[in-house]
């Protein structure tokens, strides 16, 4: 096997090289798995914030994933692997769907082709593969030359999907057979758009009779290929016996076997219940990463070892010239979608620095009634926006998307989570406490009401929080639970917010994009009104 590992260094450089991690001869196959997950549009090139890449910055070197980076990747890989006479498999744990203008404008058309483009042998399908409803999914599984897994997933009762989705899959890898199990994220039905003819059951024991399936039909190499989240991949490697390896998604978990500030090891070992132990993998989000799991396993297809690690996608992986023209031609209506006219507004939309980072102003409002207004039925009741967050000033008159894109650049997603009234003031605390920088951490708000004293210590300025209680505000209680939505840069602890991470209950990151949730409100209330009513006054 040292001419695999000579021939994956000559072809990818280094840091492929040590992703291959040990390669012990006592296995009778190494199946080699190339995974992807959470891709979420990322079509172009992305920045260090998972944005789309300037071209300044892409020529500098300072660039990451993309479609064309992606492809280059894994086919190099696939075909040096291949050419050692071991077996592999690409594989994506779900989530193609929603992140970028390409999704705005093709509704995941781009998604579903480049996997196709890329050779998937199978997908999972990820909770915002319905962010268009059924038709959503149906974009794939209609152009789709792999299968599409999902065990949990009923698609019976709708007519477009039945009879294309299945709760797992049988693939031929050299001379294994392996199979591939699906399954999405229970709450499904609460933070996508699935509609009420998809039915979504547990997936812990949808993947367990599947795998039990397998078993009787002889197959002894089995995957589970999943976008329900680190903690239940790691629930399942743990309780379903017969799993040879979960190869997973939906929390956007980097792991790495070589970097002490990954969230956790490549592979994530997990003792089973019947014995033995499941290796456990994610690959990151946003084509960063292309993860590379290497299983060992006997002559039976049993499994004896595994290595591997998550290979950053950065400038040394050369762009396939092919996929560059492919995008850049997939990218020309996109100008078009950029000047999509979305609202009128009456009078200019106050978002400057100078406003935002110290006060109320229109935008905050704007924004963060976009928010609450997406997710209210979810019994939210509070919104909490970084000011920040907010990066340009809309003109009166005509509003287009690229005006709003303007002002929300940063491709953050909506996160909701619950928060006790005393870690919400504990927030607002956080983001008054550096006024006198101008720091972006300012809390803008909705369904709050505060008293900010930019004189007073940071860590005592914030007074005098309200929350609305029917048509009436009163005062916060510091001991009750309150549904909050925020962006996803905040709830992971940026700006300072370490209370929307560690304090956080039932949180959910992933929701659509800021920007377009704010279009679509511009959009319901045209013409937009901007105005201040109070909620935030300084002393």
């Amino acid at each position: 096997m040292m001419s695999l590992t000579l021939t994956l260094r000559g072809v990818l450089g280094s840091a492929a090289f040590m992703a291959l991690g040990a390669l012990p001869g006592l296995a009778d196959t190494q199946l080699h798995i190339l995974h992807f997950n959470d891709f979420h549009s990322r079509i172009e090139p992305i920045n260090r914030f998972n944005s789309t890449c300037s071209a300044e910055d892409d020529a500098q070197g300072n660039c990451f994933g993309g479609a064309a980076r992606l492809f280059t990747l894994i086919n190099q890989m696939r075909d040096a692997i291949t050419a050692e006479g071991d077996p592999v498999l690409v594989l994506s744990a779900g989530d193609s769907s929603q992140g970028s203008l390409f999704f705005t404008t093709y509704g995941g058309a781009a998604e579903a082709e480049l996997n196709n483009l890329i050779g998937l042998d199978a997908m999972a399908v990820g909770n915002h593969e319905f962010d268009n409803g059924p038709e959503g999914l149906l974009v794939f599984t209609q152009s789709a030359e792999y299968p599409i897994v999902a065990a949990n997933l009923d698609v019976s009762g709708n007519t477009m999907l039945a009879g294309q989705v299945v709760p797992y899959a049988i693939l031929t890898a050299g001379d294994l057979r392996v199979g591939i199990v699906g399954a999405i994220t229970n709450d499904t039905p609460e933070i996508a758009s699935p509609g009420p003819t998809i039915v979504v059951n547990d997936a812990l024991e949808s993947v367990r009779a599947s795998v039990a399936e397998l078993q009787a039909m002889g197959i002894t190499t089995i995957i589970a290929l999943t976008h329900v989240g680190y903690v239940p991949e790691q629930e399942m490697a743990a309780q379903i016996p017969g799993l040879t390896a979960v190869v997973g998604g939906h929390s956007h978990t980097y792991l790495s076997a070589t970097d002490p500030d990954a969230e956790g090891p490549y592979p994530t070992w997990v003792e089973n219940v019947g014995g033995g132990s499941v290796p456990v993998v994610q690959a990151g989000a946003y084509s960063r990463y292309l993860g590379h799991l290497i299983l060992d396993l006997d002559g039976e297809g049993n499994l004896l070892g595994a290595s591997g690690d998550t290979i950053l996608i950065n400038a040394e992986v050369t762009p396939d010239p092919g996929i560059v023209a492919w995008v850049a031609e997939m990218a020309e209506p996109i100008e078009a979608t950029r000047n999509l006219v979305v609202s009128e507004a009456a009078a200019p939309i106050e978002g400057d620095r100078t406003i935002c980072r110290q006060m109320e102003c229109s935008m905050g409002n704007l924004v963060t009634d976009a928010m609450l207004s997406r997710v209210a039925g979810q019994g939210i009741t509070i919104a909490i926006q970084n000011g920040g967050g907010l990066r340009a000033s809309i003109d009166d008159g005509t509003i287009t998307l690229g005006e709003v894109l303007s002002v929300l650049p940063f491709q953050n997603t909506l996160a909701t989570f619950e928060l006790s009234g005393a870690a919400v003031v504990a927030a607002l605390e956080n983001g008054a406490s550096q006024m006198e920088e101008g720091a972006g951490r300012f809390a803008q708000v909705s369904g709050l009401r505060y008293t900010v004293d930019p004189a007073a210590p940071a860590g005592s300025r914030i007074s005098d929080v309200m929350v609305r209680s029917g048509s009436d505000w009163v005062p916060i209680d510091a001991g009750a639970t309150y549904g909050v939505v925020s962006n996803n840069f905040m709830r992971s602890g940026g700006d300072g917010y370490a209370m929307f991470r560690d304090e956080a209950t039932n949180a959910y990151d992933y929701g659509p994009d800021l920007a377009d949730v704010v279009a679509e409100f511009l959009a319901e209330n045209t013409p937009y009104t901007p105005y201040t009513d109070g909620r935030i006054t300084r002393r």
